[in-house]
């Protein structure tokens, strides 16, 4: 799940998204302050409720996703139809946020041409992560290597010139890249060992985050040129809609419409799967905005990137993956990378306050 223009991840990606660069058209703490107080929910309430949230949402939202791509069919087969889930996970979140924009008045005048195009790029990425998945990537290995959303970023920066990282950047992407890689390798014997058309997609999504990010910025200053101001549920609606649009001519031209229906309807089980997953989706995004309308952006980022820590945590523990010690010391690496990075965005907030 990756969410438009509201990321506080490293990327989020992400799927959850979440590619994380946090829209502030919301008050910010210091804002708030500034204003009358209000009655209300204490803050460690709210806060309760948004992290609780999205830590429920995502971490089953997880644990969804690799099921259905693991789920095995008493005839053996699999559920191979990626773009037809992104259709019916990006039909959840129209839905929602459709709802949700009725309820906190939908903004006017919006130019919806790089809504398009970041949405069509968004849902790319998405579909193949769940290719990779799909195609025998293990979950933590994808999550770790979606953690690494800088390095695209930084590469296209390099290489277009005007950009310049610092050492500890650097290093940060090394650790994600490194820690991952020797997870990878990781395995204790009799594992199944990561594909290389699983590794493949998952460095295909990782560019298009990169590819993104630029189309997400290129939204946000469109809208600005126009004088509109979208609201939190207008980009969920918005890029949601262009995503379903987008994997539904896809799912059609692949035909994963109807094998998607058929192997749903001779598998009920991953059906009820997939309907779960499709909605924690969209209550995750949800609670999302809740965080982001009430909380300095930092708050959601340590949310966010802490919940992909505990994602893989719990698949390697819940699913029966087994690692070695070298797997172990990737698990390492990559964490520390991860959290080296929020920590730095900790303290470039308290430098920005403090000026």
């Amino acid at each position: 799940m990756v969410l438009p223009l509201f990321h506080s991840q490293i990327h989020r990606g992400g799927s959850d998204q979440v590619q994380v660069q946090v829209q502030t058209t919301t008050p910010t703490p210091t804002q708030t302050m500034s204003s009358p107080p209000k009655a209300g929910l204490p803050d460690a309430v709210k806060l309760l409720i948004g992290a609780g949230g999205i830590y429920a949402a995502f971490l089953y939202y997880g644990s969804l996703q690799e099921d259905v791509f693991r789920y095995v069919a008493a005839d053996g087969s699999s559920f191979k139809q990626a773009w037809f889930l992104q259709v019916l996970e990006a039909l959840a979140n129209v839905i929602v946020g459709f709802a949700g924009m009725q309820l906190m008045g939908p903004t006017k005048n919006i130019p919806l041409t790089m809504f398009a195009i970041s949405g069509a790029s968004q849902v790319t990425a998405k579909a193949c992560t769940s290719l990779a998945l799909a195609n025998g990537l293990s979950f933590p290995v994808a999550t770790l290597a979606k953690s690494g959303k800088m390095a695209p970023v930084m590469a296209g920066s390099l290489l277009l010139g005007g950009a310049s990282y610092s050492v500890r950047e650097y290093l940060q992407v090394a650790l994600i890249i490194g820690g991952t890689a020797v997870v990878s390798m990781g395995k204790k014997k009799g594992e199944a060992s990561n594909s290389a058309l699983g590794v493949a997609y998952i460095i295909m999504s990782l560019v298009l985050d990169g590819v993104t990010a630029g189309f997400q910025k290129r939204l946000k200053a469109s809208t600005a040129k126009v004088g509109v101001k979208p609201k939190p549920y207008d980009y969920m609606f918005w890029t949601n809609l262009f995503m379903c649009l987008t994997a539904a001519v896809v799912a059609v031209g692949l035909g994963e419409f109807t094998s998607g229906f058929a192997y749903c309807a001779s598998n009920p089980e991953i059906l009820s799967k997939i309907v779960k997953f499709s909605l924690c989706s969209a209550v995750g995004q949800s609670f999302i905005f809740y965080t982001i309308a009430n909380f300095d952006p930092l708050v959601l980022s340590t949310v966010t990137t802490t919940r992909k820590i505990f994602s893989v945590m719990l698949s390697i523990f819940l699913k029966g993956h087994s690692l070695s010690l070298t797997g172990w010391s990737g698990i390492a690496m990559a964490c520390a990378g991860i959290m080296s990075e929020m920590q730095a965005k900790a303290s470039g907030s308290k430098k920005a306050h403090a000026h």
